[in-house]
């Protein structure tokens, strides 16, 4: 989702994607290069099958951390890999549902959310036969660990909702989302849990939050309802710990809250947001160019809300972009290339201007 959402790799997967390219007979050590993509040279397939996405670099460019639904487990748990892709390795606990990790650059801890304190079987998925929905888990409470998986140590213990969250540059702070005070949320903590305070405050889901590359920025996507229909129909999803990730926004604030700018007004679903490493533009996924809103591709656009590019062209789903700290390498997940339905896989590629 997990996110998205810490739920949106489920939830996308359901929705029906498309898989031009899953009849490939390409060798698995080989690229995918899609001549359209000129931002992206030297694709590379990370992953292999299953469900793997939300990857993310650790500050020194040499691991990512992701989150994987593989090996017959009936959820995801979180996983490191180098970014060639070998020594794949499982850092979570093993129990429950987990989503949204991240690495810690000072501490050298990593950081994920887990519902596995509540109950070691993963929780129910949410029944979509009342609609597209993400489940809202208010067992997920936010971990930090060691590389190894050892030594986990819990973070938050508030009633409900805490997921979602991601690291300042200089490893000082956390930004999530939480449910503790009744609504969906941006919170900031410090890294060992104390001095929580929230930032957002508007009625809706604000989420997905990441900080910019020198810490003063951050970007996040939001679901604001205002007529009275809307508001009354997130709030009764809420209660039964649900969203209706249909429509998401992107926006921008200032680390302590101030200055919140709406970037984007696509009437989409556009979510993870990541800034360029220079913070003058955004990348993000988004279904905007999909009739059916089934395909997502990868976009940028000034921070300003001007120059809307469209980055990824394959004809499945691509989200979930992140810079390398150094700006040259974006890994992203994709079904293209996938082996079988449902499969969602990670690719690392050099950006090229």
């Amino acid at each position: 989702m997990k996110k998205f959402v810490p739920l949106i790799v489920l939830a996308l997967l359901i929705t029906g994607l498309t898989f031009a390219q899953q009849t490939s007979n390409a060798p698995a050590e080989e690229s995918c290069p899609i001549v359209v993509e000129h931002h992206l040279r030297n694709i590379k397939q990370l992953t292999f099958g299953g469900e793997n996405a939300e990857a993310y670099f650790a500050p020194d460019g040499q691991k990512l951390i992701f989150q994987s639904k593989r090996d017959g487990r009936v959820c995801d748990q979180i996983y490191t890999m180098n970014t060639d892709g070998s020594d794949v390795k499982m850092v979570s606990t093993g129990d429950g549902r987990t989503t949204c990790s991240y690495f810690l650059p000072r501490e050298k801890r990593i950081l994920y959310a887990s519902t596995h304190v509540g109950a070691k079987e993963c929780p129910p998925a949410p029944d979509f036969s009342r609609g597209y929905v993400w489940a809202i888990y208010p067992s997920y409470d936010i971990f930090t660990a060691k590389p190894d998986g050892t030594d986990v140590r819990q973070l938050t213990n508030a009633k409900g909702y805490d997921a979602e969250a991601t690291v300042s540059p200089d490893g000082k702070r956390i930004v999530f989302t939480s449910t503790r005070d009744g609504d969906l949320d941006l919170y900031v903590m410090d890294t060992n849990g104390k001095n929580v305070r929230r930032l957002t405050d508007t009625l809706g889901y604000d989420g997905g939050a990441f900080f910019s590359a020198d810490g003063k920025q951050i970007v996040y996507r939001a679901y604001h309802p205002t007529t009275p229909e809307q508001v009354a129909r997130y709030k009764q999803r809420l209660s039964e710990n649900l969203i209706e990730p249909n429509t998401f926004e992107l926006w921008t604030m200032n680390a302590d809250g101030t200055n919140k700018r709406q970037i984007t007004n696509l009437g989409a679903a556009s979510f993870a947001p990541f800034m360029f490493p220079d913070g003058k533009r955004i990348i993000f996924a988004s279904n905007k160019n999909d009739p059916q809103r089934r395909n997502f591709d990868l976009y940028s656009i000034n921070i300003d809300g001007t120059g809307l590019e469209q980055i990824t062209f394959d004809p499945t789903f691509d989200g979930f972009p992140m810079f390398s700290p150094d700006g040259k390498k974006l890994v992203f997940a994709s079904n293209r290339n996938a082996k079988q339905r449902g499969d969602t896989n990670v690719f690392i590629a050099d950006w090229v201007e």
